[in-house]
Order: structure tokens, then sequence, then C-alpha cells
């Protein structure tokens, strides 16, 4: 073998191991959820040609299949709520999060709709997305609780289904007020219905003024010590991801296809809304307002949503260093 070959072999030798060396990350996704927009947008960008990680996409029927493929090792890494987290590290789990989006649910009515504010609710139809253990049905029923002394329990009547049947039942009159996820509540937005607040007006009601994300990357915290450097990768490629989403129409238009909805005000109300759930801050004050919120999700819930433990579980927010 000439010395050229032999430096092309080595140079070759070289670069399959520095492939095989890369740090396998298999996210559990769903087709239809907005994280689907922004690794496609990575992509897109050829965020992570260069990274230190290789992505393989897993795809999952819903969130509880996810926690289900995370917990038995299908997967490293899907996206759910701190909450779950610390129920499952009361458990003896290692699981933590990190905050992807701010993004929750809202309270949406007819746009010639007599219900103004919460108290109007009282003897409605109101029809609520997530079962009786949703987030933002508990936390709207403390909010009522706080400042109306009203049992929204006993004043409405309600309707649990899943988000698509929720909307259909505003459209079709079935029930006077919509409590739902807020991608199925911008379709709404977009069709003239008006919000009366979303999660985080609710929060902010209750005296909780920090923005605190809904939803997060959730990993096993041994698995993400074990390859900090392709973790952090990831994470800060799927924020260059979001930034461009928001700011690049070209970025946008070129995921269009992963959004089945092709009315253009649907899809507009829809980035407007994504857009809006950017986590801006990430510290102490707004981990302390997460411990504010459980304890409000705690007492609704009558431990049902948070199990046995009083408090959020330490280690619940991954902290990379």
């Amino acid at each position: 073998m000439t010395l050229i070959r032999l430096a092309w072999f080595t140079l070759f030798l070289s670069l399959n191991c520095s492939a095989a060396e890369k740090t396998a990350i298999r996210l559990g996704l769903l087709s239809f959820g907005t994280v689907a927009w922004e690794i496609e947008a990575m992509k897109q960008a050829k965020l992570a040609d260069s990274a230190s990680y290789s992505l393989t996409v897993v795809p999952i029927a819903n969130p509880e299949a996810g926690k289900i493929a995370l917990q038995s090792d299908t997967v490293d890494m899907i996206v759910s709520d701190w909450v779950w987290v610390s129920r499952q590290r009361s458990a003896g789990s290692d699981l933590t999060f990190y905050p992807y989006s701010t993004t929750s649910g809202a309270l949406l009515v007819p746009q010639d709709s007599a219900i103004l504010t919460v108290q109007d609710l009282q003897g409605k139809r109101v029809g609520i997305a997530g079962g009786e253990l949703d987030k933002n049905w508990l936390l709207l029923k403390a909010l009522a609780r706080h400042q109306n002394q009203l049992d929204l329990d006993q004043a409405v009547e309600k309707t649990f289904a899943a988000p698509p049947l929720i909307n259909q039942q505003l459209l079709s009159k079935r029930v006077d007020a919509a409590m739902n996820y807020w991608n199925f509540a911008a379709e709404l937005e977009a069709k003239g219905y008006r919000q009366i607040m979303d999660g985080r007006q609710i929060i902010k009601a209750l005296g909780i003024t920090e923005s605190v994300p809904t939803l997060g990357y959730v990993f096993k915290e041994s698995w993400g010590k074990a390859h900090k450097q392709a973790v952090s990768e990831f994470l800060s490629g799927t924020r260059q991801a979001r930034n461009q989403l928001c700011t690049s129409d070209q970025a946008w238009q070129d995921i269009a296809a992963l959004i089945p909805n092709p009315d253009e005000q649907v899809r507009s109300q829809l980035r407007s809304r994504y857009c809006a759930g950017n986590v801006n801050e990430w510290g102490p004050k707004e981990q302390q307002a997460a411990e504010r919120i459980y304890q409000l999700l705690r007492t609704e819930s009558n431990n049902r949503l948070t199990g046995g433990s009083e408090h959020l579980q330490p280690g619940t927010f991954w902290a990379a260093d």
C-alpha cells in the first residue's frame, strides 16, 4: 500500500470511528406534535450534521405510549410535563425535565357569548379536554375558588372528551365554553371564537407572575449525565430551530407539510401561539413558581395528579452543570 493510499485509508478509519462514537439519541415523537416541527427544522438547517450525537425518531401513538417507551428504555427522551417527572422521582425513578414550552391550554367561547369571566361559567355547559385531572382544568377550578368562592365541579355541567371532540362540541353548540389544549384552541380562535383566558393568565391571576414551562424534554438523569455534551448540543439545536421557525418565514414554510390543516388563518394562529410559548427565562425564580403551581395542583386534585409527595422532588429539573 502506497503512502498516499495509507493516508486516505487512515482518514477513512478516523472519520468512521468519529461517526461511530456519536451518542445515539432515540427521541419518542408524536407525528402530529409541535416537537416534530422543530426536528424537521433542525434537519432542514442541518443543525445536527456536525454534532456529537445522532438522532433517531421513534414514532409514538400518544403521550402515554411515550411514557411507557421511556420507562422501558425503548427511547431515551420524550416530551412530557414536570408534574409527572416529580411523581416518577418520588417512586424511585431518576427522570428529569428540561423546559420546551410555556404554551398551555385556553378557555374559549363563541364570539357573541355572554360569558366574559370565570364567574360567568356558573350554570353553563363546559367541555374539558384531557379529563378531570387536566392541569388547566384544575388550575381554573383553583382560580374560581380563589376569586369567587365558586366550586366549578358543582357550578357547571361538565363534558370530558378528547381535544378534537371538545372542539366539535363547541362548534355544534353542545357546550357553552371549552377548555382545550393550545393547538386546538388556536384553531377555534382562527374561526372567530373568543379566548377568555389561557393557562398563563390563569396562573397570573392566582398570583404567580413568573412564566413557568408546561412541557419539556424528559430523560433519565443518569443517561443525561453520561452523555452531557450530546444532550446539551441537542437541546441547543432545538432552541435554534424554534427561533428560526418564529423569525424566518422560509423556515416556517419548509415545515408546512407537517401541519395538516390547510387553512392559512389556522396556520398563522398556530404559529403565533407556538412562538408565544418560547422559554425566555428559566432559573430559580421560575422553579420556585413551579413549586407553588405544584401545591395548587396537589390541593385541587386531592393528590391524585401529584401522588403522595408533598413537594416537587429534588432533581425534577435538569441541571446540566
